[in-house]
Order: structure tokens, then sequence, then C-alpha cells
């Protein structure tokens, strides 16, 4: 039988931790439930679950809707497209059946890419490998989770690019209905009349709308929607994100007003021991002045109130409070005290 191969493509950098991963989790299983009960989809589509931060990882391997199941999502410093895509080719190189003259292949796959911030690499020769190789035997949507994402990179990898800004749960589910609807629409095509590609459903916009690329501006060089910083507990040693969203908050200077950037803190998110499988060994020089972050955030390991305390070693902490402190990187004891004065902190590639 003539399988349909599905591919999530997912960006699980740091971004993502928290609100956003969850949602995406919820919305798989959801994706999977309702194709369960579609006819053509169960017999025809395979799903596969690639995930990239700083490094690529398979998270599920190709498999028919009622074997397939969905693991915790994890989450990686860095935001590596280039050898996400590089992983990628090389799995449809040794998963998807190819037509010989003995028989028909798979269907021609269709490759959803789910991403909310710029490459951390140079994903310039992976999308020139992928146009020159995969173009016309794969389908891709690109899904930009936001604004910030680099449009016109996805653009030269697909002319199917979306945008995606609502972060509600309402919004999530009716983008989500709308990949599902897709994924069904697409299926029904290479059943009934044998057609490849995505057939993409109808989107009015409100949800998640398709970039008009006449009017598509280059991104920022960084992502600056969020600041995010790993940090260890001091007692178990295990590690956990600091997560910050951007927001414009309204000052007056001599008169004038104008708006001041800051991030406005989201919580702490434990992650365990994989993240540093996941994140590229790429030396960061990104730092971001305390002076910019609003709010502070519990250790979501043994609760300190102190979740985000810097050691002269340079690395995040919790800590219990003013006192002699151990720090869980270096190893090294030490008097830490709170301190009036604004410094900069390095923050994670995105």
């Amino acid at each position: 039988m003539r399988r349909l191969p599905v591919y999530f493509l997912l960006d699980i950098s740091e971004s993502m931790v928290g609100e956003p991963i969850r949602q995406v989790e919820e919305g798989l299983t959801t994706i999977v439930r309702e194709l369960r009960s579609d006819p053509y989809a169960l017999e025809t589509v395979w799903l596969s679950i690639i995930g990239f931060a700083g490094k690529p990882m398979r998270i599920t391997p190709l498999m028919d809707l009622l074997s397939f199941y969905l693991p915790k999502l994890p989450i990686g410093g860095g935001t590596s497209l280039g050898r996400g895509l590089d992983f990628l080719m090389q799995d449809i190189d040794s998963q998807v059946v190819k037509t010989t003259h003995d028989q028909k292949g798979d269907w021609k796959p269709i490759v959803f890419l789910f991403t909310d911030g710029v490459p951390t690499d140079d994903a310039t020769r992976s999308i020139e490998r992928w146009q020159q190789y995969y173009g016309k035997k794969a389908s891709v949507v690109a899904v930009s989770f936001g604004e910030s994402t680099n449009i016109n990179l996805l653009y030269k990898l697909t002319e199917d690019v979306f945008v995606f800004t609502e972060t509600d749960k309402e919004s999530y589910k009716k983008f989500f209905r709308w990949v599902t609807a897709s994924i069904k629409a697409s299926s029904a095509s290479v059943n009934a009349s044998n057609t490849e590609g995505a057939a993409l459903a109808h989107t009015d916009g409100s949800t998640v709308s398709k970039i008009d690329l006449t009017k598509a501006q280059n991104a920022p060089p960084v992502d600056d929607n969020y600041a995010v910083f790993i940090a260890k507990c001091q007692t178990s040693k295990q590690p956990y994100l600091i997560k910050f969203k951007k927001m414009m908050r309204p000052s007056q200077l001599q008169g004038m007003s104008y708006n001041t950037r800051v991030y406005q803190i989201e919580g702490s998110f434990p992650v365990d021991e994989k993240y540093f499988e996941l994140t590229d060994n790429a030396p960061s020089d990104r730092h971001i002045s305390t002076s910019e972050l609003v709010g502070a955030a519990r250790c979501p390991h043994c609760a300190n109130n102190y979740g985000f305390a810097t050691c002269s070693c340079g690395s995040v902490m919790c800590s219990p409070g003013e006192g002699i402190n151990t720090c869980p990187w270096c190893n090294k004891a030490g008097y830490f005290g709170a301190g009036e004065a604004d410094f900069d902190v390095k923050r994670g590639r995105g």
C-alpha cells in the first residue's frame, strides 16, 4: 500500500518552553485523534516528528496512525534550522519508499515546519540542497509562530509560508484544526485522484494567515521575542529555564513620551539532561542587562524564592537568600547578597 508520509519538523528551542510547547503537544495529540476517525487518512497517512534545537533528533519514526504515539517533547538550546533540514533529508532518503520500475513508491511527503525564532546556524546551504534535490519530491508548509521569524529565509525553502501570531488556547485549537483539515484534504486527494502535494485547507486569516511576500520585511538579526536563561537548582543540581517575554512599556523623559523595551517574566520551567544533548556547543556572546528584566521566578525544583541568582563564574542558579551559597555549575562556595547595580547576563541562543 502506498503511504502518504507527513513530517512535523518542530522547533524545540528554548523560546518554546512553557505554554507554546504544551499547546503543540496538545495540538499534535488532537491531530492524531481526528485523523484516526478519517477513513482516507487511516488508510494512507503515516506520521513522523523531528525536532531541532541546537541539534536535531528523531522524536518519533515514521509510523501508521494506529501505532503512532506522542512522547513528551524535549527542549534544547539553539535553533539550528539547517541541521534540522539535513536530518529531515536523511530521514526521507532512508524511510520513504521510492518509485521504481517494479513498484509504485510512497506518495510525495508533506512537511509541516513550525518555528518561532531566527536560526542560530547558517541554513542557506541546507535550503539550497533541499531545493536542488528535494523541492520537487516533497511539499513544505512553513508556519512562523510569532512575527520575529526570518520570513525571507523560509520563503527560500517554500512558497507556503504562514504566520500564527495568537497565543490563547482557542487560537491554538483553531490552528491545529486547520493543520488537521489540510492533512485530511491531502489524503483524500491522493486516494481519489492520485493528486500529490499539500492540499491546504482554507484559512480566513484570523488565526493563521499566508504571508504576503511582496510586503515581507527582513527579520531582525536575532529573535528578541524572548530572553531565556539556563539555570541550575542549588539543591538538586537539576537544570531549568527562566523565560522572559518582550513587551513595550510606556515611558516619559523631559515631557517626551516613548516606549521602552523590557522583558516580563513568564516563569521558570524544569528541563532534563536531554536539553544539553540537544544544545549545540557553539559559544554564545548574547547578553542582556538585568535592567531590561521585569519580575522574578522561584526555582521549579526546590521552590527557593530566588530562582535567578548569578555566580562569579557567570552562571545562573537558585538561592534561598543572603548568605553562603554553593554554585551547582562550578561548585564554588561564596557569599551571596542583593546588589543594586545592573549587570549583563549571558542569555540562551533561542
